[in-house]
C-alpha cells in the first residue's frame, strides 16, 4: 500500500511512511516539514486543469436531474462550487498510490475521506465521524432558507411597487447590486450607457438586498426582481434542496457527489436559485422586454434564464463583463446541457482575447461580438522598480488569509506595502511596520514594483499597467487563473515566496489591444435598442 490514509487524531508513528500532505485538515506540529510532499501547490493546479472533462460530463448528468438547476456544482464553475478540487485529489491520491515513496494522507473531510479510502492501494484508518456533520448541516440549510424566505418576504413587500416601472418592450439590462452602482445610473457592470441611451431600464437581480435596491430605485428608471415574484411561491423556499442522483456512474463518485449536496443545502444557496428563477420567468411573461443584457458568466440562472426568453420575443444578451481564464470551466459551452439553447442570443465580449477562447470553449462564433471593456480602462505605466506591493486580497477568504501571510512577509524584508480588502467580502488588515491597508483599487495606483495576487481580475490590472504580477497558489484550493493563455505570470507558494521578496520579477508587456477592446458605444446602442443612427447625431 503507498498511501496510508488517515485524520489529524490518528497519526501513525514515524517512519511508517516517507512523506505526507494534508487535505482538508490543518497539518499537525508534530509533523516534519522536512517530509511534507513537494509542489503540492502547483501539482493540485495541474490536476485540476486535467479534470475539466471529468466534471462537465458529471455535471451534465446531474443538470438533467429535476432539481439539478438550481444547484451550483453541475455547472462546473471553479468560484461556485470546489467539486473540481475534489477530482483533483483523486487524480492526485491514484497517482502516489501507484507511487514507490509511502504517503501519509491526512484528510479530516468525512465524505472526501470515504472517497480516498474506495482507490486501490489506500490503506485507510478510521474515517471520521460523518453523522454529526452532516446533521448539523442540514439544520443549519433548513434554519439559512427559513431565514431567506423571511428576508424575501420583506423584501417582496418593499419593492413590489416597482413592477410598475416596466413599460412592455423596454430595453433592460439585469446586473447584481454592486456597491460602486449610483441612482444615476452610473453602473458597476456597464458604466455609463444609461445615461448615455435614453429609455434604457436597470433591473436588479434577486441578490440584490433591500437598502441597496432602495438606493439603486431612487432613479424611476432602475426596479428589482423581487418585484415579480409571487408570494405564494415564498411558501416552497425554505423546501428547495439539490437532490442530486449520487448513484451516477455506477456510484464511482457517490461521497464527493453527497459533499457538494450537503455544502450547498447548509446554506440558502439552492433556494435563492429557485426565487431567482421564478421572478426573471415572472418578469420575462409580464415585461417581454425587446433586449435584456446581463453580466454573463454563464450560471444556472443564466442558462434558466435564455431557456425562459426563447418563449418570448425577447433578444438575450450576455456582456462578458470580466475575465475568463483556463480554470472558469462554466464559461465553455460543452457544460451547457442544452448547448446553445441556454447561451444568450448574443455575447458582447470585452475584448479579442476572452472573443477567442469563448469560441475556442464551443460557443458559436456568429454569437460572439466585440463590444470593447466597460469595466477596465487604459492608463499610464504604473511601474516603478522602487515603489510599492499591492496585494488585492481575493474574495476567497482562505486565498485572502494567505496573502495575508505573504505581505506581512514581505513588510518584514522591509519591503512597503499596500493591502486592499475585496470590496465584497473584506479581511480585517492587521497592522505592522511597513504594511498598510487602502481603498483604492489598482488601476488608480502609481508607482507599484509588484502585485500579488490570489484570485480575480488583479493580475490583468497589473499586466495592462505594465506592473509585474506574481500568482500565488495554495495547498488547498486553486488560485483561479484568469488571464489569457498567452499572458504567462510568475507563480509562487507559500513556501517558494521568499525567492520572490528577494527578487521581485519583471514586467511582462502585453499590448492593451490584444487582450481587451475601447468601448463601442453606437455598437451597444444599435445592439441594446436597434438604433441606426450615432450617438449625438
Amino acid at each position: 500500500m503507498s498511501i496510508l490514509l488517515t485524520t489529524t487524531t490518528d497519526l501513525p508513528a514515524h517512519g511508517t511512511y516517507d512523506q505526507w500532505l494534508t487535505i482538508n485538515a490543518d497539518a499537525p506540529a508534530s509533523l516534519d516539514l522536512a517530509l511534507k510532499t513537494p509542489n503540492t501547490a502547483p501539482r493540485l493546479e495541474q490536476a485540476f486543469e486535467g479534470i475539466r472533462d471529468d466534471w462537465s460530463r458529471i455535471g451534465k448528468i446531474l443538470q438533467a436531474e429535476p432539481s439539478g438547476a438550481i444547484a451550483h456544482m453541475p455547472m462546473c464553475g471553479a468560484f461556485g462550487s470546489d467539486f473540481g478540487i475534489t477530482l483533483a485529489w483523486h487524480t492526485i491520491c491514484s497517482d502516489l498510490a501507484k507511487a514507490a515513496p509511502r504517503t501519509l494522507v491526512i484528510c479530516d473531510d468525512p465524505w472526501i475521506f470515504r472517497h480516498l479510502a474506495s482507490i486501490d492501494h489506500v490503506q485507510a484508518g478510521t474515517p471520521p465521524p460523518l453523522w454529526p456533520i452532516a446533521l448539523k448541516r442540514f439544520i443549519r440549510g433548513y434554519a439559512a432558507r427559513l431565514k431567506l424566505a423571511l428576508s424575501l418576504l420583506r423584501t417582496r413587500r418593499a419593492l413590489g411597487h416597482m413592477r410598475t416601472r416596466m413599460r412592455l418592450g423596454a430595453s433592460v439590462i439585469l446586473v447584481y447590486g454592486h456597491p460602486d452602482s449610483r441612482a444615476d445610473g452610473q453602473d458597476a457592470y456597464f458604466a455609463d450607457l444609461m445615461q448615455r441611451i435614453q429609455g434604457l431600464k436597470r433591473l436588479l437581480h434577486t441578490d440584490t438586498g433591500h437598502e441597496t435596491a432602495q438606493r439603486l430605485g431612487a432613479d424611476p428608471r432602475t426596479a428589482s426582481l423581487h418585484a415579480w415574484g409571487r408570494y405564494a411561491v415564498l411558501l416552497r423556499v425554505p423546501c428547495r434542496l439539490w437532490t442530486p442522483d449520487d448513484s451516477i456512474e455506477h456510484g464511482r463518485w457517490r461521497w464527493l457527489i453527497r459533499r457538494s449536496a450537503a455544502l450547498e443545502n447548509s446554506g440558502g444557496g439552492p433556494a435563492m436559485n429557485f426565487w431567482q428563477q421564478h421572478c426573471q420567468r415572472a418578469f420575462l411573461a409580464d415585461a417581454a422586454p425587446a433586449t435584456l443584457c446581463w453580466p454573463w458568466e454563464n450560471h444556472g440562472w443564466e442558462r434558466d434564464l435564455c431557456r425562459a426568453a426563447g418563449a418570448h420575443p425577447t433578444t438575450t444578451i450576455g456582456y462578458q463583463h470580466t475575465v475568463i481564464g483556463p480554470h472558469q470551466f462554466n464559461y465553455a459551452a460543452k457544460t451547457n446541457i442544452d448547448g446553445n439553447a441556454s447561451l444568450p442570443d448574443i455575447i458582447a465580449c470585452n475584448g479579442p482575447a476572452y472573443r477567442d477562447e469563448l469560441a475556442a470553449w464551443g460557443t458559436p462564433p456568429d454569437r460572439l461580438q466585440i463590444l470593447g471593456a466597460l469595466r477596465f480602462a487604459r492608463h499610464a505605466p504604473a511601474y516603478d522598480p522602487n515603489g510599492l506591493v499591492f496585494v488585492p486580497l481575493s474574495a476567497i477568504r482562505t486565498a485572502a488569509q494567505a496573502q495575508l501571510q505573504v505581505a506581512a512577509r514581505f513588510a518584514d524584508a522591509g519591503h512597503t506595502v499596500l493591502v486592499k480588502p475585496h470590496p465584497m467580502y473584506p479581511l480585517p488588515v492587521p497592522e505592522r511596520a511597513n504594511l498598510s491597508e487602502t481603498n483604492i483599487g489598482l488601476a488608480a495606483q502609481t508607482r507599484l514594483k509588484l502585485v500579488v495576487f490570489a484570485s480575480g481580475a488583479s493580475g490583468l490590472d497589473a499586466v495592462l499597467a505594465g506592473v509585474p504580477a506574481v500568482r500565488l497558489q495554495l495547498d488547498g484550493l486553486i488560485s483561479i487563473n484568469v488571464l489569457p493563455r498567452f499572458v504567462a505570470l510568475t507563480t509562487t507558494t507559500l513556501e517558494t515566496v521568499e525567492s520572490i521578496i528577494a527578487q521581485p520579477p519583471a514586467p511582462v508587456n502585453v499590448e492593451w489591444d490584444k487582450i481587451l477592446s475601447d468601448p463601442r458605444f453606437d455598437a451597444w446602442n444599435q445592439l441594446l435598442t436597434g438604433a441606426k443612427t450615432p450617438f449625438n447625431t
